[in-house]
């Protein structure tokens, strides 16, 4: 089962030229100072129940092209890929919002996914200060490799000055 914390019902900037619904997930594993979602860190259980996310996006079908999946962090659930296959199934694109932290969940959703796009928190040098995690940058860095090599479509976002460098 899918730990959602929030739903946002529609959103045209969180899946490129779509109309999306926007499940965030609970739990994040980094400590990043300048989290926007710090409230959905601790996983506290269901919020929203999934069933009831599913009966939402049931009354949306023609109406919604896509399903985001965000966060928090999503690759962190057990339930993300049941989920995501429940959305496919009710024909919608998926798409994803990562920040690499489980780098073997995100090689496994990611024949699901439709589009995906990827938060680099800082250059890898810099990374495991930003996250506050030891590890956190070859994680990422394992993810976002995994990421190109998939073939799904992608952005990756960066804060990091003057650009960033994926190898």
């Amino acid at each position: 089962m899918l730990r959602v914390g929030g739903l946002t019902p529609l959103s045209a900037s969180d899946y490129p030229d779509r109309l999306a619904a926007v499940v965030f997930c609970q739990g994040c594993a980094w400590r990043c100072g300048y989290c926007h979602n710090r409230h959905l860190m601790p996983a506290r259980g269901a919020e929203i129940p999934w069933p009831r996310v599913v009966a939402f996006l049931e009354r949306r079908r023609g109406l919604l092209d896509a399903v985001v999946f965000s966060g928090g962090e999503p690759t962190l659930q057990r339930g993300l890929a049941a989920a995501m296959r429940e959305a496919k199934a009710l024909g919608y694109l998926i798409g994803l919002h990562t920040a690499g932290i489980v780098p073997r969940m995100l090689e496994r959703v990611l024949p699901l996914v439709d589009w995906v796009s990827m938060d680099l928190k800082a250059r890898w040098a810099d990374h495991e200060g930003i996250t506050g995690v030891p590890g956190s940058a070859a994680r990422a860095r394992a993810s976002a490799a995994a990421i190109r090599r998939s073939g799904v479509a992608c952005e990756f976002h960066t804060v990091a000055p003057g650009g960033f460098d994926l190898d």
